[in-house]
């Protein structure tokens, strides 16, 4: 058993009174051979075969006693201690929907492997990041659906994110669908800070609900929107299948609605990014994830426990053994 596992000592200083030991055993001897007088003999062969007497040796406990008492109460004084430290922490998240296009010009390589799977590589980057977070997930082409509602099982997200494919709803580019979806999801969030992330490379063509109206829509529940057009300039590789099965490439005009985009961002005190390439989009995920910080309060708690009140009662027991032995077993000895 180790007595001073995790103890740390709050008056160290007091160790060096220690050295009067050395002191108080030199004294002692020297004391000894003062009070014992010298006496000479002309032969000690009577002397040789002698038993040693244990008394010479006990008749020390004195000096071992007070040593042993002065050792306690040192240590005593330098005030022996354990520490008990903890934190508690109070997470503050931000709940988070990403809606992103899946319509069919997603598939235009102008990113690698296309606009889609990069789109969906660099949001599961982005979500691993933040690990307090509530995040789900939207998708949206002709129409929109929730593919993961909000979650705190990131695991669950990520294989659900995965699993999104151009041709799960009918084509075309619902971007006031999506957008309403999503806030519909964020209404009833209590968190503080309520996000979504829109993602998509075309215009609005399909939807009951105009874009800047799902913009004001998240206004009115305090959902902040980060749109993201995806596209580089001019036109695009897009790939196809002639009856052969055989894959080929036309380039297609890269259309974005930039100004609504925009105008979704401003209304609801986002922002607008474009995104030309793998690089950009990983940016823009950067920038946002900078923009809206998780807001985490500590609050740290040491507690310290004294340890000195069992060496001064060792000390106070050595001092009494010590003074019962004087008056009893030793009494009248030189110790």
């Amino acid at each position: 058993m180790n007595w001073f596992k995790g103890i740390t000592f709050a008056q160290p200083g007091f160790f060096w009174l220690l050295l009067v030991i050395p002191l108080m055993a030199a004294y002692y001897y020297w004391r000894n051979r003062q009070l014992h007088g010298l006496l000479s003999l002309s032969a000690v062969k009577s002397f040789a075969l002698a038993p040693n007497n244990p008394m010479r040796i006990v008749r020390h406990y004195g000096i071992v006693l007070r040593s042993l008492a002065l050792i306690a109460l040192v240590t005593a004084l330098a005030r022996p201690q354990s520490a008990l430290s903890w934190n508690n922490e109070t997470t503050e998240g931000i709940d988070i929907m990403i809606a992103t296009d899946i319509s069919g010009s997603m598939l235009s390589e102008d990113f690698k492997p296309n606009r889609l799977e990069a789109g969906k590589n660099i949001a599961i980057k982005f979500i691993k990041n933040r690990p307090r977070d509530l995040i789900g997930l939207v998708v949206f082409s002709g129409e929109s659906f929730t593919q993961c509602p909000l979650t705190i099982d990131h695991y669950v997200l990520i294989n659900l994110f995965h699993d999104i494919k151009n041709g799960m709803i009918d084509d075309g580019t619902a971007i006031g669908m999506g957008l309403a979806t999503a806030v519909n999801r964020l209404k009833n969030s209590t968190a503080k800070s309520k996000v979504i992330i829109l993602l998509t490379d075309g215009v609005n063509n399909q939807g009951s609900i105009p874009p800047i109206t799902g913009a004001e829509i998240a206004k009115q529940f305090g959902v902040r929107v980060y749109t993201v057009g995806l596209g580089t300039n001019g036109s695009a590789p897009y790939p196809f299948k002639d009856q052969l099965g055989h894959i080929h490439y036309q380039m297609i005009p890269v259309e974005i609605d930039e100004a609504t985009l925009g105008q979704i961002a401003s209304i609801t005190g986002g922002k607008y990014f474009r995104a030309r390439n793998n690089t950009d989009l990983s940016e823009i995920y950067r920038q946002i994830d900078k923009m809206e910080k998780v807001k985490i309060a500590v609050t740290r708690y040491h507690q310290k426990t004294e340890h000195y009140l069992p060496f001064a009662i060792i000390a106070l027991a050595f001092l009494t053994l010590e003074i019962l032995l004087n008056n009893t077993f030793f009494k009248g000895a030189i110790t």
